[in-house]
């Protein structure tokens, strides 16, 4: 029994480190989109931006984008307030009296949309319903967009023809060992989606820094099919998108399109945050991107069992140190290139020392994904 165990643990490890070996692969492929000073701005862009009990953050991410070196009169900012209980609908409102691009649509004044699951979806979709732009871009209340985001993406959507764009996100570092974990954490997430999208294996992407044409979000009936569940506003529509254009998705590899958001501030909350992306999973009918999760979620339960298996059995936890410590360094090869790109390289000194805590919280968020509700924005969600 110990020796079956060993050898299924090894063969999990070992498809585990060829995958990761691929991404890396597919993300030395990489090259940063070269811009060009003759190219002019083009598209109208919509930029959504759902928002609950954001006071703390709302006015920072508005005047990041009213900043934007992009023409005014070639975007505008729909704030949806979704019930908050604090000042952040008097804050946008505030800021409207200045910037006529401003507009501010509270969820609070359509009583239909009381008792539903999905409260951002919804909000999205009643956003874009009333958006002038042809260009749909998303982003969080407690995103900081940099100076040439829009500019940048106007040219990728110019020079690439897609239809749907996936474009980098990253965690601000606060300092503490939590914000450190989640940076980390964070970072081969966001390295693993450039390489998957880029290579065209599978469909990942992130609410806070994603745009697509309104039309196309039309024609696959945005949100209908899916909206029964909380999150997956991001991944679940990309896969929609993907079946009527398989050839419409891109991603903007530039370090000037980097959309910066802010860490969870306790545990409780990242926990919460974590169950939340996990509850989607058995949704992904990229059945890549399920077989994926799965083999990360069975490796890490593997090796969080072998643990004490290993103690008992032989007396010591040599082995199973070995096995993390294996993991441990086919991942560094493939993040070093990912924290160069994001300026994060100084952040990996630290990263052998998160695995037992990466192996834990995995096998706990992955579980409770599942099978569990939890707390997000002061709502209860299953």
């Amino acid at each position: 029994m110990y020796t079956a165990g060993l050898i299924l643990l090894l063969l999990l490890l070992f498809i585990y480190c060829g995958l990761i070996l691929q991404y890396r692969q597919w993300f030395l492929r990489l090259h940063v989109f070269k811009t060009r000073t003759e190219v002019r701005p083009h598209h109208f862009f919509s930029i959504i931006i759902p928002a609950r009990n954001e006071s703390d953050c709302i006015e920072s991410c508005l005047h990041a984008i009213l900043q934007q070196n992009y023409p005014p009169h070639l975007y505008e900012i729909i704030v949806i307030n979704d019930h908050s209980t604090d000042d952040t609908g008097n804050k946008v409102m505030a800021l409207q009296t200045r910037y006529p691009q401003i507009k501010l649509i509270n969820l609070a004044d359509y009583p239909d949309f009381q008792h539903i699951n999905s409260y951002k979806k919804k909000a999205l979709e009643m956003a874009i319903g009333q958006s002038s732009g042809e260009w749909i871009v998303t982003t969080d209340a407690d995103c900081i967009s940099p100076d040439n985001w829009l500019r940048i993406l106007d040219q990728y959507i110019q020079q690439s023809g897609k239809v749907f764009v996936a474009a980098p996100v990253m965690f601000t570092h606060k300092g503490g060992f939590l914000s450190l974990f989640q940076l980390l954490d964070f970072l081969s997430l966001q390295g693993i989606t450039a390489a998957a999208v880029s290579a065209g294996y599978h469909t990942m992407c992130n609410g806070a820094n994603l745009a697509y044409r309104k039309d196309v979000f039309v024609s696959v009936n945005g949100f209908q099919g899916i909206d029964d569940l909380a999150s997956g506003d991001d991944m679940l529509l990309m896969y929609k998108i993907k079946q009527q254009y398989p050839e419409g998705l891109g991603y903007l590899f530039h370090p000037d399109t980097i959309v910066s958001t802010q860490p969870m501030s306790g545990w409780k909350t990242f926990i919460n945050q974590r169950i939340r992306w996990a509850s989607k999973a058995e949704r992904y009918q990229d059945k890549q991107v399920f077989r994926i999760l799965l083999l990360v979620y069975l490796l890490n339960a593997a090796l969080f069992i072998w643990l004490p298996i290993s103690w008992w059995m032989t007396g010591n936890i040599l082995q199973w140190v070995g096995l993390v410590l294996i993991k441990t360094l086919i991942e560094l090869g493939f993040m070093i290139p990912v924290s160069r790109f994001y300026g994060k390289s100084n952040t990996l000194i630290y990263f052998p020392f998160m695995q037992p805590m990466h192996i834990v919280y995995t096998v706990v968020a992955g579980w409770l994904g599942k099978f569990g509700t939890y707390q997000w924005k002061g709502r209860t969600v299953r």
